[in-house]
Formats: structure tokens, C-alpha cells, sequence
């Protein structure tokens, strides 16, 4: 199982930027995708997620930290096992290496898979 994210770069303060990360591999099920950034010195934070409903009629359940609701989406192309997170009204706090997540199950339990990460610096 491999992730593979791209999209980070640096732009201004006020700027966008879109990640996208894809999923490849022997896959079984996906339980939730996300993405977690990290600066040095810091714990790993989660930036948002979506965790896949076990319902038909129920909708998946989408998660955001706080710092970046109403800025950051998050969306998938689920036949293709994509997942992005579209930033806009970027700002310096939000430099970071951001990294996508996978959570597998993988019977009998399940498992979480990184991708590499990729560096978002937003200049002042």
C-alpha cells in the first residue's frame, strides 16, 4: 500500500493551494482518509478527514480541526482512491509539512498508511 501526495508549494498569505494524494496498492477496504500536517517541533495534527459511513442511507462524516474550517475542504474521487484538500485564505500558520492518511481494514483489525508528506510554506 503506497500514498502519494503532491501539490504543496509556497505561496502568500491570502493564496490557495491544492493537495491531492493517491492511494495505490492491495486494498481492501478504506475506512477514512485524511490529511495531518506537522511543523518541526510539534505533534502531528489532524487538518481534516473524511470517515466512510457504514450505512448505505448515512452520510460520511467529515472532520476539520478548527484552525482551518470554513477555509480548507477536503473531497475524494473514491473509484480512483483520491483524496484533496483545497486551501484557500492561506496563512503562515498553515506552513507545514502536510501528509495524507489512510486508515485500511485489513483483517482481523486494520491499519493506518502515511504518504510522504509535502511542504506547504505560506509567506507573509
Amino acid at each position: 500500500v503506497q500514498l502519494q501526495a503532491s501539490g504543496g508549494g509556497e505561496v502568500q498569505a491570502g493564496g490557495s493551494l491544492r493537495l491531492s494524494c493517491v492511494l495505490s496498492g492491495n486494498i481492501f477496504t478504506v475506512l477514512q482518509m485524511g490529511w495531518y500536517r506537522q511543523v518541526p517541533g510539534k505533534q502531528r495534527e489532524l487538518v481534516a478527514s473524511i470517515r466512510k459511513s457504514e450505512t448505505l442511507n448515512i452520510p460520511d462524516y467529515v472532520d476539520y480541526s478548527d484552525s482551518v474550517k470554513g477555509r480548507f475542504t477536503i473531497s475524494e474521487d473514491e473509484p480512483n482512491n483520491m483524496v484533496f484538500l483545497q486551501m484557500t485564505d492561506l496563512k503562515p500558520e498553515d506552513t507545514a509539512m502536510y501528509y495524507c492518511s489512510a486508515e485500511l481494514l485489513l483483517p482481523p483489525g486494520q491499519r493506518t498508511f502515511w504518504g510522504q508528506g509535502t511542504q506547504v510554506t505560506v509567506s507573509s
